[in-house]
């Protein structure tokens, strides 16, 4: 028998437990204030897509945190996540929650501030 915790699948039923996203490349190098501009910008439109705003809310927080706190904001708000980066998500009432790469983490050709 495994351990609890190494199934893709979780026990409480909730989705699958979060890991690091995989590395990826912006079209072109972007800044770290370009980077924060997009991120900015998408959380600041995301609610209009649907959903419920305290579900967004619980997202960006735990897009922005660690893993281990992510895992837990998530699970706290209820948020079953179907992919394990954290890209595609649904609140308890079915409703789908998008998260492009940029807000998950920062892309391989971010240039530096100097």
């Amino acid at each position: 028998m495994g351990c609890v915790g190494s199934s893709e699948k979780r026990v409480d039923g909730q989705g699958k437990r979060l890991k690091k996203p995989k590395p990826w490349k912006h079209p072109e190098p972007i800044t770290r204030a370009q980077l924060k501009q997009m991120r900015d910008e998408f959380w600041d439109t995301a609610p209009h897509y649907g959903g419920k705003k305290e579900i967004w809310d619980a997202l960006r927080a735990a897009a922005e945190a660690d893993l281990s706190l992510a895992q837990i904001i998530v699970d706290s708000a209820g948020i079953i996540v179907t992919s394990e980066e954290m890209s595609t998500c649904y609140d308890e009432r079915g409703a789908k929650y998008d998260l492009p790469k940029y807000v998950l983490s920062e892309p391989t050709n971010l240039i530096k501030d100097g």
